[in-house]
């Protein structure tokens, strides 16, 4: 098949590597010149583990190309693939304006019957709205195409975004009609044909909440473990054991009751968001919701909290982030922690130093004159506290005797339980985790 990809951020570029490596023919289209020029190079513009090695095999392969002409991307095309950026607004509720766009240029640029899929994520209503901005146009431009709207939601993990990909655990897609159905049943016949995943074929609106009530439900889980976790720092319990134990019924299992900073990224912050305003725009009470974010945001302060019951006060106290990407395995700072905390650091006077294994320059983009690194042990040098903020294995590995020897005082502030506490406070550092035992003798 003739695919087009709108959009080659994390989502575009991976599906588009994914779709070509299926066998499809593949072109990926986007009006940022520099991110097309480095593509058309050869190279990916983000760091994604095992995206360059896809991206060699399949360009070299002759199946998939980049191009910033919207005409030259979606003439011919059986469908076309929205990965387009919906950032919130003030209210919660996503900014559809470049998906709009989208719908405009495929009516304008489409020469034979087209599907527009939706892989952005969008509230429920959304394929409607297209459709109409799609009639509009054509009947503006004298056309009378068939383009229909579909959902296909994505629900790739940055860090992992190639492996979730090839290895899907569903596709889902909603569709309006047996054509655009037929259509992606023949886009993912490959990979259901060498994987075996399941798929779940529904309407448009059924697939868009899928993708939303996903997300936020999995934020959920991290809230509520989180919460958990503040109880545990009181009465002296270990969050870990209490996940585990939480984790061996069928009914709950473990994932995404890891306690911690709290969640971050592109999807999560957003999405939680958008849902909520979407229920408020149906007249659903979800006040769940709003609490969710709320855990969320207080996680970052509990760690200033942590900083200053060990530091008294922060102004002129030099601070190591270890982790600036909300989470490992990719450069994403979108809502990541260590962001808010360098903000929040240095508000109160704080000297911030942050490392990083691939984001440092995203970093010094950020803020400009950071003090940023991307070798650990120099980070760590002279320093009054450590906080982790990214569980990378380059953190993870550090010894009692690696903070000893670095910082001028053992303060770790460990805010994704990257450590043994027993090893840490046994070494002598004056160590708090998030609901484990801490420098207190006890959790918290």
């Amino acid at each position: 098949m003739r695919i087009a990809i709108v959009g080659v951020g994390h989502v575009g570029l991976v599906s588009a590597a994914a779709f070509a490596r299926w066998g499809h023919d593949v072109v990926g289209y986007d009006d940022d010149a520099e991110k097309v020029a480095t593509l058309q190079d050869g190279r990916a513009w983000f760091y994604e583990p095992g995206l360059q090695e896809l991206l060699d095999e399949v360009i070299a392969a002759g199946r998939l190309r980049f191009t910033a002409d919207p005409a030259e991307a979606i003439g011919g095309v059986e469908a076309v693939f929205a990965c387009v950026g919906t950032p919130p607004l003030e209210d919660g509720s996503p900014n559809l304006a470049y998906l709009e766009a989208v719908a405009r240029t495929v009516a304008e640029h489409s020469d034979s019957d087209t599907l527009l899929v939706e892989k952005s994520t969008v509230p429920a209503s959304t394929g409607r709205r297209l459709e109409q901005v799609i009639a509009r146009e054509q009947t503006r431009l004298g056309k009378s195409l068939r383009i229909e709207v579909a959902s296909n939601p994505e629900f790739l993990r940055e860090g992992t975004a190639v492996e979730d990909t090839l290895h899907p655990d569903r596709i889902v897609y909603g569709t309006s009609s047996d054509w655009a159905r037929d259509v992606l049943r023949r886009v993912y016949q490959p990979l259901v044909d060498e994987d075996g995943c399941p798929v779940v074929e529904t309407d448009v609106a059924t697939s868009e909440v899928i993708k939303h009530a996903s997300n936020a439900f999995l934020a959920t889980r991290i809230s509520f473990i989180n919460a958990v976790a503040r109880i545990c720092d009181q009465v002296g319990a270990d969050v870990e054991v209490v996940a585990d134990g939480m984790g061996h019924d069928a009914r709950i299992g473990r994932g995404f009751l890891s306690a911690g900073l709290g969640y971050g990224g592109s999807c999560f912050p957003k999405d939680v968001d958008a849902f909520a305003h979407l229920a408020r725009q149906v007249g659903v009470p979800f006040r769940l919701l709003d609490e969710v974010r709320a855990i969320n945001v207080s996680q970052r302060r509990l760690i200033v909290d942590k900083l200053r019951q060990e530091l008294w006060h922060l102004d002129g106290k030099t601070i190591v982030l270890l982790g600036a990407a909300f989470k490992p395995g990719t450069d994403d700072l979108r809502e990541a922690p260590a962001v808010h905390l360098t903000r929040e650091l240095a508000e109160v006077g704080a000297d911030v130093r942050v490392y990083d294994p691939v984001a440092t320059a995203q970093m010094e983009a950020m803020f400009p004159g950071l003090a940023t690194f991307d070798d650990v042990t120099p980070a760590l040098a002279g320093a009054h506290a450590a906080v982790v903020c990214t569980e990378w294995e380059q953190v993870r590995a550090l010894t009692p005797d690696d903070y000893l020897r670095a910082l001028a005082y053992p303060i770790v502030v460990d805010g994704r339980n990257a450590h043994d506490p027993d090893v840490m406070l046994d070494a002598g550092l004056r160590y708090h985790s998030i609901g484990r035992r801490s420098a207190a003798g006890q959790a918290g």
